[in-house]
């Protein structure tokens, strides 16, 4: 789960998120702390508006009534095992360590390479086969930064095909993307967002998973057709070096004059391990379906089933002799790193929610304050309009905060809240999150991921944009499309 991203110029999201809570600290004071009465169900007929303010805390003791100092510790540790904060940030950090074993053992790779090795022949099929690759990895693990190590081993056979480097870009990083927006089990999104939202993991998958096939086709489509029409004679001195280096980690490419499946062949022979760690990984994921819908499984169980698949591919890369016993170690551990600075970002914005009074209905908060005044605002409106609403803000909040577990963090308790208010599922309004929150990485300059992949490639951000505006247009269209058929079905 490590990031290969080029660094990007735009502020940090943590700044972003600090400046924001020394906002909110200034605001608090100064806006009445409403709640919605106990024992009755969430709506604008049930809020009591508060007779004060919450006042400005620069530290407290309370763990009810953070002070602005008390942002970080107090953003960690909050929740349970079972919820955000602590338990989402077990979660990640987990999670993240288990990718970092599998991705060590050397399956993933040696499995991508399997499949340019079978299908390289067949230049439109290999694009193919890879588009639908990444959209599962994205869809299942979350890809993203992993693709651009992936997208630099492949970009030399891509230009050797006679393919423009952004092709390369299209099967591997938009593709995961598409992949991550439409999941029905991604870990660090949907299930973070369900678990806030307060639904069953993995609840709604069947229409999740035929979002993802329609959306993913859709994506190959285009993918396809671009790569036809600006297919060129291959450039085979663009080409010439044997090995491509990025951002200081080297990976093999084709030798000059090679065949388009001599991207390291003898690599692409998959070995006991590689097979062992491939199926295993499509074991856990059957067996994360059926501890969720079958035993009742939730974010401490999922965890755990992701450290299992790691502990299983690190046992199995160090008996194969591909990385030493202290290398797996290092493999978890970097994968850990990796996904600390979501983290941070997970444990800014609870704190954030504690200056503002908490994410209790039931309670004294200036969220409910703000959750009546936006309820105000759109009641009476259809539940389509309200549900494309609330797209359109995850689509724009994606700017500020790029992580999809920190933007579900930061945006779920509220919006969650809104779409009770106003008649939108809960259902719908992970859905809203989700596809605003994934589909716009494609664009956002503010994402590493996505300035890293075109930079791999060689692509400014403008030249990208021109390249996949109007696919971007198309592809919020289906989300509008795919948001109302959601309501129009009553998806709960």
């Amino acid at each position: 789960m490590t990031s290969t991203a080029a660094p990007s110029r735009a502020p940090d999201t943590l700044l972003v998120l600090l400046a924001v809570a020394l906002v909110l600290a200034a605001i608090v004071p100064f806006v009445p702390a409403g709640l919605f009465a106990p024992g009755q169900p969430m709506s604008l007929a049930s809020f009591q508006p508060g007779d004060s303010a919450l006042g400005l805390r620069l530290f407290s003791s309370s763990a009810e009534h953070p002070g602005l100092l008390n942002l970080f510790f107090d953003g960690f540790t909050s929740g349970s095992r079972n919820g955000a904060a602590i338990g989402v940030i077990a979660f990640v950090l987990t999670v993240g360590g288990a990718f970092g074993l599998v991705q060590a053992s050397g399956a993933i790779d040696n499995g991508l390479k399997r499949l340019v090795a079978n299908f390289g022949h067949r230049p439109r099929l290999l694009l193919g086969v890879l588009f639908v690759a990444f959209s599962t990895g994205g869809a299942v693990f979350g890809m993203g930064e992993e693709t651009i190590a992936f997208l630099a081993l492949l970009l030399p056979l891509i230009r050797r095909l006679g393919y423009p480097p952004e092709v390369g870009v299209m099967v591997t990083y938009m593709a995961s993307q598409i992949g991550f927006g439409t999941s029905w089990m991604n870990p660090f999104s949907v299930a973070i967002a369900q678990g806030i939202a307060g639904l069953p993991l993995l609840s709604g998958a069947p229409f999740r998973i035929v979002m993802w096939a329609a959306f993913t086709g859709v994506g190959l489509a285009f993918a396809l057709r671009y790569a036809t029409k600006h297919r060129r004679a291959a450039d085979k001195d663009a080409v010439g070096a044997s090995r491509v280096a990025v951002a200081g980690t080297t990976v093999s490419s084709p030798p000059n004059g090679g065949s388009p499946n001599a991207l390291d062949v003898e690599a692409s022979r998959l070995g006991w391990v590689d097979h062992a760690v491939l199926w295993a990984t499509l074991a856990t994921v059957a067996w994360i379906v059926w501890g969720v819908t079958v035993a009742g499984y939730y974010i401490a169980e999922i965890a755990t089933q992701f450290f299992a698949l790691g502990l299983f591919a690190g046992c199995c890369a160090v008996i194969g002799g591909r990385i030493s016993a202290n290398g797996a170690a290092q493999a978890f551990t970097d994968g850990v790193r990796g996904l600390v600075p979501v983290v941070l970002v997970i444990a800014v914005a609870k704190g954030m929610l504690g200056i503002l009074g908490g994410s209790d209905p039931h309670a004294p908060s200036v969220l409910n304050t703000g959750l009546y005044a936006m309820g105000n605002a759109i009641a009476g409106t259809p539940e389509l309009v309200a549900a494309w609403g609330m797209l359109a803000a995850q689509s724009a909040f994606n700017f500020f905060v790029s992580s999809g577990s920190a933007q579900a963090t930061i945006t779920m308790p509220m919006m969650a809240g809104l779409g009770e208010l106003v008649g939108v599922s809960k259902q719908i309004s992970v859905l809203c999150f989700q596809l605003g929150d994934g589909l716009t990485n494609l664009v956002m300059p503010t994402s590493a991921a996505m300035m890293g992949a075109i930079g791999v490639a060689g692509l400014g951000w403008v030249a990208w944009v021109r390249i996949i505006f109007r696919f971007m247009l198309l592809l919020m269209a289906l989300s509008a499309l795919t948001v109302a058929i959601a309501v129009g079905i009553g998806y709960v």
